[in-house]
């Protein structure tokens, strides 16, 4: 990505005010997702399995803001020292950017040295007060090292939402078919779009040997999953793909849910409606902000047979695709739902301006109780 682009999207909060209102703000709109989840999960035969799929994953993007917030808590007052600022992209995501995300796995590789190398809690508070008492100052440098100290003390107890989480398996179970049958889930932070990306896949297994202790196949699904998480490929090219290099393997539903961007008046830059939506909603603090959740799903339609090699055939999935749909094509999905997540002020705003694009966007709306009423 050319340095001017990196310029223009990404900004550092050097400030350390801005930095926490940041991550109280996210710490707001990843409080509500466990609700939205609820409520947005599909009645198809992912069913519960989805639901607790995306729980556990927003349960780990939570811990890992948690994590980079203990790490940037002092941004801003420790010019001399690192690390200096948070990294946000702020044109299409309003989430950290990738590099922050490595950054912290590596991290976690050299946990125990860092944790090693740095007091403990108690004892940096211990000394953060009998420094204010003899010398009658802020402890700066010391909270700074009881910000890192839990920082790694976070990435210690793992849970994490990091840049690759590997394919998992769920058994479902066998049918009439004595096919094997399985959700495989995983998820990426898209490094061209710094957004969190969550991927479900319902297969039949036609195989000898189960999925899960086939010591083949399972590794080889993993690394070809992982390679394929990428926005920016179309559902079906990474189903097809798939289908065609695990013979035994049968796709019926493949599932993309994108979380995020999120949208904030004072920490994204907006272009369209949103723009003046988010700047006129007038609320309490931390309500000019809006999250879209969007999920694609492609299913198959049928099967057909085709030879391969003299002897043997081979199950092909046909997808079912809306040609005359437009943005289904587009993305390659059977299906896609839109949907936005924001508080009641810029949701008012919204009602009231009816920007064209909205209409088939479903609406989350926080109300000030904290209660989550779905609006179309």
């Amino acid at each position: 990505m050319p340095a001017t682009q990196l310029t223009t999207d990404h900004r550092a909060l050097d400030d350390a005010i801005a930095a926490r209102r940041y991550f109280a703000k996210f710490d707001r709109i990843l409080d509500h997702l466990d609700q939205v989840a609820e409520l947005a999960v599909s009645s198809d035969r992912l069913g519960q399995v989805e639901l607790n799929v995306l729980r556990a994953y927003l349960q780990a993007l939570t811990a890992t803001f948690e994590a980079l917030s203990n790490k940037y808590l002092m941004s801003g007052r420790v010019s001399s020292l690192l690390p200096k600022s948070l990294n946000i992209d702020t044109t299409d995501s309003g989430f950290p950017v990738y590099g922050e995300l490595l950054q912290m796995a590596n991290d976690a590789h050299q946990v125990d040295q860092h944790l090693g190398a740095l007091p403990s809690a108690t004892e940096l508070k211990k000394d953060m007060v009998r420094h204010i008492l003899n010398e009658l100052e802020v402890p700066v440098k010391l909270q700074f090292a009881l910000s890192q100290r839990l920082y790694y003390e976070g990435l210690a107890k793992g849970g994490m939402f990091w840049a690759q989480n590997d394919p998992q398996i769920v058994w479902l179970g066998t049918e009439d078919s004595q096919r094997r049958h399985y959700v495989v889930h995983w998820a990426s932070y898209d490094s061209q779009v710094n957004i969190p990306t969550i991927y479900l896949l319902l297969l039949e297994d036609s195989g000898s040997t189960a999925l899960p202790r086939d010591e083949k196949r399972w590794p080889q699904v993993q690394a070809h999953l992982m390679a394929q998480a990428v926005s920016a490929l179309k559902m079906v090219t990474i189903a097809q793909g798939f289908d065609r290099d695990f013979d035994d393997l049968h796709p019926k539903l493949f599932r993309r849910i994108h979380v995020g961007p999120m949208y904030s008046h004072s920490y994204t830059h907006q272009t369209g409606p949103l723009a003046g939506i988010l700047e006129d909603a007038k609320g309490g603090p931390g309500t000019d902000w809006a999250l879209a959740w969007t999920v694609e799903t492609l299913l198959s339609d049928r099967v057909e047979t085709e030879k391969k090699g003299f002897f043997s055939t081979v199950e092909r999935e046909i997808f079912r695709l809306d040609h005359f749909g437009g943005t289904e094509a587009e993305t390659g999905s059977s299906e896609v739902r839109r949907s936005l997540i924001l508080p009641q002020a810029p949701f008012q705003v919204l009602e009231e301006r009816k920007p064209p694009g909205f209409q088939g966007v479903r609406k989350y709306v926080v109300s000030e109780a904290g209660q989550i009423l779905s609006y179309k």
